[in-house]
């Protein structure tokens, strides 16, 4: 297993540990919560600001908005990543969560496509790109910066930045829910759809104010081995464990956005009411919430890939007997247990990932190797993720196509984590 942790730092946890989770978390959280609310709310966000004869056209349009600022997230990965293998992981982390900040102020506040025509869609785009870039360089950073607090706790460390992402799933939800529950269609049109990103300000100024009070993390701090050209060397020494960590993150973020999309798949293709499927998708979020910490904690004990290739494998085996059973019944109760049945895999499986990445990477590119591992995967199967999905439902007209694309991705996920075990040796 790579490891990089000096002698005075491996077999301990640093004193500042939980500051270190809480600090990465709210970031993290931050991040996800307005890329999940733009997702879930985007059949409003469509008719507001991409409006088209066509309402396949117009949603097709959000998810286009929606995928272009995933182009931003390799940069933001080369860039942050690279900055935080330089410079270290604090400084890294204040410029994610400050950009992220400017990004989800721009939609919040983004007048919609009637009141100023075609600067709607475009400030909705440039703020999408913002939060892009930040979203490039936080994974890498934050979940380098844990691991290093306990190297001999990867799993348990890191498994929270997706413990995060669980709560901001629920949250999502709980918004999605109440807000199509509570509020009428205009209503929800008209303002309604800002008050989770407006909420979502109001996380930032104390991540803010954390990360600013935080030390830098101990291994980076006390490692001899940093090198001032950290994409450089990711590029000309390490092709092969960064080609394998693309792998390793697909399924991670194949299943984070199939959750996702299926409130829109539940309205558009199954015509069910808004609140349940945003309701049945909060039971995702608790799970991955409550669960990724124990995952993690085994994988330090077990191994990560055991968990991943499990997990992959039910996705292969599970994912289009689900979803048909879902098409010929389409009810609250069948979609609550997809809902579940998505967040058990989807927890074994992300919450295992992350200390996989830190194992790949040695400290001198850790930064940069992760960033931009997760970032590919997820600006090609997370990014396109609904728009590919919509696509494929429309040119085929198979409402069951999305099952496609989710066995494709976990197909690639388990040669991907066959390939750790056997070519890296990590277990």
């Amino acid at each position: 297993m790579t490891t990089s942790a000096t002698a005075s730092t491996a077999g301990k946890t640093h004193p500042q540990a939980r500051r270190a989770i809480i600090s990465s978390s709210i970031g993290n959280a931050l991040e996800w919560f307005d890329i999940l609310i733009y997702g879930a709310f985007a059949v409003v966000i469509a008719k507001q600001f991409f409006p088209a004869g066509n309402e396949t056209v117009s949603l097709l349009l959000t998810f286009g908005t929606f995928g272009v600022s995933f182009f931003m997230r390799p940069l933001g990965a080369v860039v942050l990543g690279a900055y935080s293998d330089r410079v270290g992981r604090k400084s890294a982390l204040m410029l994610s969560i400050m950009l992220m900040t400017i990004g989800t102020a721009l939609i919040a506040f983004m007048p919609n496509y009637e009141t100023i025509g075609l600067l709607a869609p475009a400030g909705i785009a440039i703020g999408k790109m913002i939060q892009g870039f930040s979203a490039g360089g936080e994974f890498g950073s934050s979940t380098a910066f844990l691991v290093e607090h306990a190297p001999h706790r990867r799993g348990f460390f890191s498994s929270w930045q997706v413990a995060s992402q669980g709560i901001s799933l629920l949250l999502a939800a709980i918004f999605g829910a109440a807000l199509n529950n509570l509020l009428t269609a205009d209503q929800l049109a008209s303002w309604g759809w800002r008050i989770p990103f407006i909420f979502g300000l109001l996380i930032a100024p104390a991540g803010i104010y954390i990360r600013r009070h935080l030390e830098e993390s101990p291994e980076f701090s006390e490692s001899d081995h940093t090198t001032s050209k950290p994409l450089q060397e990711t590029f000309s020494t390490q092709k092969m464990r960064l080609f394998i960590g693309t792998g390793c993150v697909i399924m991670a973020t194949v299943s984070v956005y199939l959750s996702l999309y299926i409130p829109t798949y539940a309205v558009k293709q199954l015509g069910m009411p808004a609140w349940s499927s945003f309701a049945a998708m909060s039971v995702a979020g608790l799970i991955m919430a409550v669960g990724s910490p124990l995952v993690g904690e085994l994988s330090d004990k077990y191994g990560r890939t055991p968990f991943m290739i499990v997990s992959s494998a039910l996705f292969v085996v599970l994912t289009y007997p689900m979803f048909l059973y879902l098409s010929n019944n389409p009810n609250f109760g069948t979609l609550l247990m997809l809902q579940a049945v998505i967040g058990v895999l989807m927890t074994l499986y992300f919450a295992s990932m992350p200390a996989l990445l830190a194992d790949i990477f040695p400290v001198q590119t850790r930064g940069t190797g992760m960033s931009l591992a997760y970032n590919i995967a997820v600006t090609i199967f997370g990014g396109f993720a609904g728009l590919i999905i919509t696509w494929l439902i429309d040119v085929t007209g198979d409402k069951l196509s999305v099952s496609y694309f989710v066995i494709f991705g976990a197909v690639l996920s388990v040669l991907a984590s066959v390939s750790a075990r056997a070519v890296l040796k990590l277990k």
